[in-house]
């Protein structure tokens, strides 16, 4: 009998988080997902491979645009889409600075605590 208290107890603990989360809002915020906004990002598909490239203008736009919350930046960076466009994280975290953002998230660590 206890263990059945305990599964109900979990499966109930479990349905509150979904709820709970079905209304907050993702890295990016509630009105878009971080493989939409990498979309946005195609201009900067070859900087984002390779860390010789020149960065782009619009790409330089888009990243800072985007880079306002270092999170979503990360998110965007590790999305699934990112991943199949072939963009290289530890190369695409370097945009910010090879656009001079003033304002670019400094030693920020994408994936790590």
């Amino acid at each position: 009998m206890e263990g059945g208290v305990k599964f109900v107890c979990l499966v109930g603990f479990v349905v509150l988080l979904s709820i709970a989360g079905a209304d907050s809002a993702g890295e990016c915020g509630k009105s878009t997902s971080p493989d939409n906004e990498a979309i946005k990002l195609a201009p900067c598909g070859s900087a984002a491979q390779d860390e010789n490239a020149s960065v782009s203008q619009s790409c330089c736009a888009q990243v800072k645009k985007i880079g306002q919350n270092p999170s979503c930046l990360c998110a965007v960076l590790l999305s699934n889409t990112a991943k199949m466009a072939g963009v290289n994280p530890q190369i695409a975290i370097t945009i910010p600075k090879r656009c001079n953002l003033a304002n670019r998230p400094v030693g920020y660590k994408c994936g790590r605590k």
